[in-house]
């Protein structure tokens, strides 16, 4: 890649941070936009924000070759009617400012990639999800319509936007945080990291690197243009994941757990949502898969195997 100015917004977590990373490694130049420094170190440059106003730090924006978008509150988390608010409040008002100082911007970057999330479609049972499915219903695809929508409203005119429906991304743990692998490692050591409810829940996922190629590629390429769900082309269902899990860490036994388990324990023990859980989906990447791109981990076990 042509040396590029990229900006990334939201980059001091676990993705941020390994896009970061990757891009530098292509010879870009790089600024995390965030609330706070990255807790590794690293040789791109920083701008604070609130994610919220304008400010100094739209001096980043102008003239940059490109924004990247990964601000969100976590979803980790017990979902009470503050934290709902908060999930949905920033995504849709960092998305909001970001268009602002791009629109006000003497050069604004001429592409901009949004995140979104695959968690858009819903909870379907056994369906397999591609960029023509129908959104489902409830929190999840609710704030993706949101965040979506704002992202229409927001992008310039001149820009190239494209939005990336993201599904579970598996990583490595740089220090920032190794994303909920880290989590399901911790309960797959345990030995309960068997079957949840009914197990058959779909769990679509995608390697750290082949995210950070399709951020790269929504950088570069000009052809890319809209909404493309980006994960592996082979989702697999939740009892499955777990079971290939345990064999990269050569756990032998993993307890299956009931929704009444999973929903008592997420609560008081791992103050999350159970529903993270006990609700998935199947997506697969048509757009990618039919302009050619090709994932270095399309199989579950030859990802984890690299993560170890």
């Amino acid at each position: 890649m042509n040396q590029k100015s990229v900006v990334i917004a939201g980059g001091s977590g676990f993705l941020g941070v390994s896009l970061a990373s990757h891009l530098l490694e292509s010879g870009c130049r790089v600024t995390v936009l965030s609330r706070n420094q990255p807790k590794v170190s690293g040789q791109w440059d920083f701008a604070e924000w609130d994610a919220r106003t304008l400010g100094p730090w739209q001096s980043v924006i102008d003239g940059a070759d490109a924004v990247v978008n990964l601000v969100g509150r976590s979803v980790d988390c017990i979902k009470t009617p503050d934290h709902c608010d908060e999930i949905l409040r920033s995504r849709v008002e960092a998305t909001r400012v970001l268009g602002e100082a791009m629109k006000a911007a003497e050069a604004p970057p001429p592409v901009w990639v949004q995140m979104s999330t695959a968690h858009i479609y819903g909870d379907p049972p056994s369906l397999v999800c591609t960029e023509m499915s129908p959104f489902g219903y409830g929190l999840a695809p609710d704030v993706g319509r949101a965040w979506e929508s704002e992202f229409a409203n927001a992008i310039h005119p001149d820009q190239r936007g494209v939005v990336l429906r993201t599904s579970f991304v598996v990583g490595r743990d740089r220090g920032a945080g190794g994303g909920a692998l880290s989590r399901l490692r911790l309960i797959a050591r345990l030995g309960l990291g068997g079957k949840v409810g009914s197990g058959q829940q779909g769990m679509s996922w995608i390697h750290e690197r082949d995210m950070n190629r399709i951020f790269e590629r929504a950088i570069v390429d000009p052809s890319m243009q809209g909404a493309y769900i980006a994960s592996s082309p082979n989702p697999v269902a939740q009892q499955d994941f777990m079971r290939s899990l345990r064999r990269s860490l050569s756990v032998p036994i993993g307890l299956p757990a009931t929704e009444t388990m999973v929903r008592l324990g997420a609560h008081w023990f791992l103050r999350t949502d159970p529903e993270l859980a006990l609700y998935g989906r199947y997506v697969v990447p048509d757009r990618l898969t039919a302009s050619g791109f090709e994932f270095d981990f399309p199989n579950l076990d030859d990802a984890l195997a690299d993560l170890k």
